[in-house]
């Protein structure tokens, strides 16, 4: 195999996020879940026999050495595999958004060149890969909708009907870092359970990074209003500054209403802020390329 190209990298979102705790080295415990959604970004893999590991920006430039290039070499290096990759990257899923673009595009670089190079990684290596790179690498390997706790790297697989969610991501973004920082952040909401999440059709809790986000900028708490305008709904996804609202009694496919024509959801963005319409995912698109 010589190359693999539009491969998917599918953002997520956070249905509730909770923190429910602290360790002893001051990383915040968690309770969540994460669902994929149609928003992607796109990769391209081109083998090289030289080792080396290059990177091409097709759309949003990205840092020198982003979490893409840090998951290649990382697999080189623990696999002792003397290829290399031309890995090509169209940046669709805004950055800075709580959606997971990095660690989805690492975790899609993961699978892809496990694959290219004909290493025949099971899921469990590549969750152990995963778990180094970052907190939310681990759940776009695991495959699908997920009830998510410790620091992230406890995954159960959820089985969940199709949703519908219009997201918007404001022109701000947040420093993840001050968030956890701040004061005004809940640390010990009380634990729930999967069988009751359930019971409440998706529909429970609430993030709560959100009351920090919002005292930080003021765009955030304008792109849940404006949500909750339309859609009688709003939240924001994970660490901000992506909100988002369940959408009722609506059919279609995704449509990109960034620059939505009169009468479209979206046609009153204000300018640099970002919205789609999105449908959940039931597995990530690549869940069939890591043997278990």
């Amino acid at each position: 195999m010589k190359a693999l190209y539009d491969v998917p990298a599918p953002a997520k979102l956070n249905l509730f996020l909770h923190i429910v705790g602290r360790r002893a080295d001051g990383y915040h415990l968690l309770q969540s879940v994460f669902v994929p959604i149609d928003w992607s970004d796109t990769l391209h893999f081109e083998r090289r026999t030289d080792a080396r590991l290059l990177r091409h920006d097709l759309g949003e430039p990205l840092p020198p050495d982003d979490l893409c290039l840090r998951a290649a070499r990382l697999l080189q290096q623990e696999s002792g595999c003397m290829l290399g990759a031309d890995i090509s990257i169209d940046k669709r899923v805004p950055s800075g958004a709580g959606m997971g673009g990095g660690s989805s595009d690492a975790a899609s670089t993961l699978i892809a060149l496990n694959r290219l190079w004909g290493l025949d990684w099971p899921r469990t290596r590549l969750l152990a890969l995963g778990e180094r790179l970052g907190a939310d690498v681990p759940f776009f390997i695991a495959g699908g909708p997920a009830w998510v706790e410790g620091i992230g790297e406890r995954i159960t697989p959820l089985a969940l009907p199709a949703q519908r969610f219009f997201v918007v991501k404001p022109a701000v973004s947040l420093p993840t870092a001050e968030i956890f920082r701040s004061d005004l952040l809940p640390r010990s909401t009380p634990l729930a359970t999967v069988a009751f999440f359930l019971a409440q059709q998706g529909r429970f809790g609430c993030n709560d990074m959100q009351v920090v986000a919002e005292s930080l900028s003021s765009e955030v708490g304008q792109a849940l209003g404006w949500l909750k305008g339309r859609f009688g709904n709003s939240r924001m996804t994970g660490s901000g500054s992506a909100v988002f609202a369940w959408v009722d009694g609506q059919e279609g496919g995704t449509e990109d209403v960034t620059n939505a024509s009169s009468g479209q959801a979206g046609s009153d963005l204000p300018a640099g802020w970002q919205g789609r319409m999105c449908w959940s995912l039931g597995q990530h698109p690549l869940r069939e390329w890591v043997p278990d």
